[in-house]
């Protein structure tokens, strides 16, 4: 994964108080309930907004410069969040959560990590819980923010990984991107049995 990249956007987003939900955070708030997990939680707007209704929210990124700034507006908020710093490459959970956000993150991996990372992702869900998972999808043409690793997922391999659980929505989505390239998501929300 670039952090690089997002270090420099998010510097310019904290400089510019850029704090808004995007369309896929929009989607996830509410679903999001109870102890919440927000996986690669960038500058944190999902865990503010979803600590701001009630939930319990453990946040972690790679980038510290988003981590530093989301503890700081978590504390000057009162929202019960605790923000870390973490490679999320590899990433294990020992703890279930009632439900984990994990928007934008996976398609930075290389293609056994990722899918490695989205098995990890559902054993931190409780039975009965909620996954938001949101990825890249093959037909992206914006590959600046990517470096020499990357996964982008089809739709059909990201449906299938859940394919046991109960689905609750399923959105695909096509943005421009700099260059006349295209950015292509797919995001699907669904329950554990």
């Amino acid at each position: 994964m670039r952090v690089e990249f997002f270090r420099r956007q998010f510097d310019r987003q904290i400089a510019e108080a850029e704090y808004v939900l995007n369309p896929f955070e929009k989607l996830a708030l509410p679903y999001l309930r109870g102890r919440v997990l927000d996986l690669g939680c960038g500058l944190g707007n999902l865990s503010v907004a979803a600590a701001a209704n009630g939930a319990n929210v453990t946040a972690l990124d790679a980038c510290e410069n988003a981590v530093s700034d989301l503890n700081r507006r978590a504390s000057q908020q009162a929202l019960d969040i605790r923000a870390f710093q973490a490679d999320l490459r590899g990433w294990h959970c020992a703890e279930t959560y009632d439900a984990v956000a994990c928007i934008g993150l996976l398609m930075f991996f290389e293609r056994a990590t990722a899918l490695e990372g989205l098995r990890a992702v559902q054993h931190a869900v409780k039975p009965g819980g909620i996954a938001v998972v949101n990825v890249l999808t093959e037909g992206t043409t914006y590959l600046e923010m990517f470096g020499p690793e990357y996964h982008l997922f089809s739709k059909d391999e990201l449906v299938a990984a859940f394919g046991s659980w109960e689905c609750l929505h399923l959105r695909e989505d096509e943005f421009p991107a700099p260059g006349d390239a295209v950015k292509r998501f797919v995001t699907l929300i669904a329950r554990r049995p």
